[in-house]
């Protein structure tokens, strides 16, 4: 499964830094860094101890993380859907399975900001409201588009397009009450989500907010400011973090005793990139399930959810196809069992059926006919 989240930001807030610091990058920062049309983009591996264990147990020839993409594109400045959002980049903020908002927070001279002053708050509702009114403005071109068809088509496609439309308005009413449409999305009917599904509203995505702060602004500063904004803008499938971009950007371009005593320096006990990382995947409604043996550790991404069979296909499609049963251990009761051979023993290995709903770190064997 290739999951994609897109890394936007107001113009000067160091999103690019940010991407750099995520994936181990070396973009260009600053007014040259990513454009609409040239957006960096980076894959990186997201931590799981889980699969360190599993590895560790059974010394395969490689371990393969799960992993996320991370794309970087232009900053998006206060007042640009009033002239319509670039094919590119909207193609690109339309396709992400998530969106990781930059917010700046740090002081610096040197870039100033667009609205002169730093606002963190102030700069979440200005990207809000620019994302609001691109799918308010989606909303009402496909709506113009319905009314004039409807006199021209019969039965079940006038019914379809009829139900589109009921939609939309119900959408477009959220959206100019100010409301993002996540709020609401788990909401609908499976037959709408059907029909909205080609849209790629932006409001309707998961949003992680990263407050991009100073080297003065670590620790309980920096931590009631998150705590502040995350009561104001917090909702369904939104999170806020904490990120010092640029630190953690020069922490990743030092080897391991280097990049300890800069941390060490600084107070920094911890990265705090593996969360980071690991809060973009959980956000998504991700999970890992694992495949273990001599030649490979795998961590395999899938929705949380998901039955055994659709597990399988993320293998491949002739393993769901040929599905026969899914041999299942919990992590915990792997590790405690230490190999397969044991937790067979302690019945911790079960059989089931295509209908099993696999739970996070569920180590899995496939059975199946070629």
């Amino acid at each position: 499964m290739e999951t994609k989240l897109v890394i936007i930001g107001l113009p000067a807030s160091g999103k690019t830094t940010v991407f750099n610091a995520l994936t181990r990058a070396e973009a260009t920062t600053g007014t040259f860094g990513a454009k609409a049309d040239e957006p960096n983009l980076a894959t990186v591996k997201v931590p799981d101890q889980r699969l360190d264990e599993l590895t560790e147990l059974f010394k395969p020839q490689r371990k393969v993380p799960a992993d996320v993409q991370y794309l970087d594109v232009a900053g998006i400045a206060k007042g640009i859907s009033e002239k319509g959002m670039g094919g590119q980049l909207l193609g690109h903020l339309a396709q992400a399975d998530a969106l990781v908002h930059v917010v700046r927070a740090f002081e610096n001279e040197n870039v100033p900001h667009s609205e002169e002053t730093v606002n963190p708050a102030r700069d979440i509702e200005t990207l809000n409201m620019e994302l609001l009114f691109s799918d308010l403005a989606l909303i009402e071109k496909r709506l113009q588009r319905i009314e004039p068809q409807l006199g021209k088509v019969r039965g079940n496609e006038k019914d379809l397009m009829e139900r589109e439309q009921k939609v939309l308005v119900t959408l477009r009413e959220y959206l100019e009450s100010e409301t993002p449409l996540r709020n609401h999305y788990d909401d609908l009917e499976e037959e709408d989500h059907r029909l909205l599904r080609g849209f790629g509203f932006l409001t309707a995505k998961p949003l992680l907010i990263l407050v991009n702060v100073g080297e003065n602004q670590l620790g309980e500063t920096g931590e009631m400011l998150v705590t502040s904004l995350r009561e104001q803008f917090g909702g369904s499938n939104i999170a806020a973090h904490l990120i010092a971009g640029k630190i953690e950007m020069e922490i990743g371009q030092l080897d391991a005793d280097d990049a300890t005593v800069f941390m060490d320096d600084l107070g920094i006990i911890e990265s705090g990139l593996d969360r980071i990382i690991a809060e973009s995947f959980d956000l998504l409604g991700l999970m890992p399930f694992f495949t273990v043996g001599e030649d490979e550790c795998r961590a395999w991404t899938i929705r949380r959810g998901a039955d055994a069979v659709e597990a399988a296909s993320e293998i491949h499609t002739d393993i769901a196809r040929g599905f026969i049963r899914a041999e299942v251990v919990g992590y915990n009761d792997m590790i405690a069992a230490g190999t397969l051979a044991e937790t067979r023993k302690a019945g911790t290995l079960r059989r089931e059926g295509k209908t099993y709903i696999v739970q996070n770190g569920d180590v899995i064997n496939f059975l199946f006919n070629v």
